[in-house]
């Protein structure tokens, strides 16, 4: 492609301050960006990344398919909150225009293996009208790539095990709610741990009816086993809140979690294979106290054993990096909801954008 890359930014919020600059620094050009929050509303995008004007005005999502169809952007990028039904909107207008889009949304990542009937919705519509819809971030090295790239070098594996924490301060209120931060323990166990207290065959029905909700890591070792060829025999996820021992307050939720409450929580997805090997991998989430940090740790376990760490990971640049250099992948990719296992290695782009479409 000669010209610049042309994106559009849905959501403009914590993540997008830096998506958005390093979709310029990688010579592409923002030319559009949504949001439904009155106050950014009319916003030039140049103050929210903290730069000159852009001549760019933050539009309301009532008004986004008029802006779409006047500035056609090769893809928009979608960063607004973490379940698929949420997204059904934005990734549903952007199929229904022909508009490549990928998002930050965890569930995005894999939606087969957690809402596969919207999946399958928006994957029909972006095939007929020729565009890619898919998810990435910061799982798509940490704990997809990485993971199967160790993998690649191990003669035997019987077992994979990861865990990985974050601080849901860094991604906003939709995360943090998801999380159960500032829930009682009694909340949170009606509202989020209630869910996975179930038998396989219900969690099932759920799944099918589109109401499922999957910690990040269930998502997650569907990817693995889709990357790896594995065949799933059975999953099963369990939530646990994590607590503090004093009061900590969140800037995200603007409230004190008391002492005892739920500060997010983990949550552990275990996968059993045909193939005989076991995926168990945590994740982390929570309001962080001075004493917390990000951890990203994983063994791939058989002939030899291997264990990777990546102490104190920048989760937020690097989740928005993997967006960026993710989306000539995406613009070159067979059309229809097709998530990254497909797409090849993510790789960084040292040229600007344009250079990596064909």
């Amino acid at each position: 492609m000669e010209r610049k890359v042309k994106v559009v930014q849905f959501g403009t919020g914590k993540m997008a301050k830096y998506t958005m600059r390093y979709v310029y620094e990688k010579g592409g050009e923002v030319v559009g960006a949504v949001d439904v929050n009155p106050a950014v509303i009319g916003k030039d995008i140049g103050e929210i990344i903290e730069s000159d004007n852009k001549g760019v005005k933050v539009t309301a999502l009532e008004n986004a398919e008029e802006m779409l169809k006047q500035v056609k952007p090769d893809i928009c990028v979608i960063e607004t909150m973490s379940l698929l039904k949420d997204l059904e909107v934005p990734f549903m207008l952007c199929a229904k225009l022909g508009i490549n889009a990928i998002s930050t949304c965890e569930e995005a990542f894999f939606p087969w293996n957690s809402n596969p009937n919207l999946t399958k919705k928006i994957d029909e519509l972006a095939k007929q009208n020729g565009c890619t819809i898919t998810g990435s971030g910061y799982q798509d090295i940490y704990w997809g790539q990485l993971i199967t790239s160790i993998a690649g070098s191990t003669q035997k594996i019987t077992k994979i095990k990861g865990s990985s924490s974050y601080n849901v301060e860094d991604y906003g209120i939709a995360l943090a709610n998801a999380h159960g931060a500032g829930l009682t323990l009694d909340e949170f166990d009606k509202q989020v741990a209630e869910v996975d207290k179930i038998s396989d065959e219900e969690r099932n029905k759920i799944i099918q009816s589109g109401e499922y909700l999957p910690s990040y890591m269930w998502n997650t070792n569907g990817w693995l086993c889709e990357k790896l060829g594995l065949t799933v025999k059975s999953q099963t996820q369990v939530t646990v809140p994590t607590t503090n021992k004093e009061d900590i307050y969140s800037e995200t939720l603007g409230m004190t979690v008391k002492a005892g409450d739920a500060t997010g929580m983990s949550a552990v997805v275990t996968t059993e294979t045909e193939e005989g090997i076991t995926i168990e991998s945590e994740c982390i989430g929570k309001v962080y106290s001075k004493d917390d940090y990000d951890k990203n740790e994983w063994t791939v376990y058989g002939e030899p054993n291997t264990t990777i760490t990546v102490a104190r990971p920048s989760t937020v640049e690097l989740t928005c990096g993997s967006i960026v250099n993710r989306i000539p992948d995406v613009i070159n990719a067979e059309a229809g909801y097709v998530t990254t296992d497909k797409f090849g290695d993510l790789q960084y782009k040292v040229k600007p954008l344009n250079e990596y479409v064909k």
